[in-house]
């Protein structure tokens, strides 16, 4: 395909089946080989990205971008979750053709649904599959078969490699047909801002099940005694702990070092625990 401006026919930028395989191979292989504290999975996924940047970004500056975009926190169950840098690629197909994508829709699209597809994935694979593999190779090994472990591998191995495979060329093809239909700008930004109220939903729900912050505290006047907690707790459940998460996005934002953060909150809460605030 290819678009006219100004009389000139400029050839559009397609991604090839051989890039889309390297981009498949690099995150079944290597998604979850560089976990880090501060973004998960972050640099997996850009590392799989690193083949579609080459091919749809021809400066610097937006290989730069682009790179940048895909390091962003980032974390899901990897085989379930190959859909996401399956759609992500006929995305970033459209963002480098000046299609209707914006990176904020790319991002957008990473955060919504990372979080769904790592429950699936997590209950599916981890919960379902791998205990019957599990099963069925214990029970060989124990009968003394040295198929044992070597069944279970099999049973294993080619399920994450099939399903792998399977959801990503599902999300590239997904999103092929989705991104010819959208060409309004309005619609994409719509679907943005659905997707981002969906992630904040997501990470609020992380905060209160992972972050436990409560104080001791009580007042007493007289007969009467406040428990500081409980009277939070009314106003906001889980006040503290919100407040913590905040305070850590904005240190972030204005790029400060997670290793100063983490120091940072260690003598605050050796501090706070020292003298009985928390």
């Amino acid at each position: 395909m290819s678009d006219s401006t100004k009389g000139e026919v400029v050839k559009k930028k397609k991604l090839t089946k051989r890039d889309l395989m390297r981009v498949f191979l690099l995150w079944e292989t290597t998604s979850e080989s560089c976990l880090s504290y501060e973004r998960l999975m972050s640099l997996g996924f850009c590392h799989a990205m690193v083949p579609v940047i080459n091919r749809l970004y021809d400066t610097k500056e937006e290989r730069a971008e682009a790179l940048k975009r895909h390091l962003v926190f980032f974390n899901t169950e990897n085989n379930w979750g190959a859909f996401i840098p399956g759609m992500i690629c006929s995305m970033e197909e459209d963002h480098a053709n000046g299609g209707a994508v914006s990176g904020e829709a790319i991002n957008a699209i990473k955060i919504g649904l990372m979080g769904p597809l790592a429950g699936i994935g997590d209950t599916i694979t981890q919960g379902l599959v791998k205990t019957i593999a599990l099963a069925v190779g214990v029970d060989l090994a124990t009968g003394g078969k040295l198929a044992g472990p070597i069944v279970y591998a099999l049973i294993y191995g080619i399920y994450l490699i099939v399903l792998g495979f399977t959801t990503f060329t599902q999300g590239y093809n997904l999103g092929q047909k989705v991104l010819t239909k959208i060409t309004d700008k309005s619609v994409m930004k719509k679907l943005t801002n659905s997707l981002s109220i969906l992630g904040l939903v997501i990470a609020g729900a992380m905060t209160v099940n992972n972050v436990k912050i409560t104080t001791p505290l009580k007042i007493v006047a007289g007969s009467s005694k406040i428990v500081v907690q409980d009277l939070l707790n009314s106003i906001l459940p889980g006040m503290l702990s919100v407040l913590a998460v905040v305070i850590c996005f904005v240190l972030l934002r204005k790029n400060v070092s997670v290793f100063k953060i983490m120091i940072g909150l260690f003598v605050v809460a050796m501090l706070c625990s020292f003298i009985g605030v928390l």
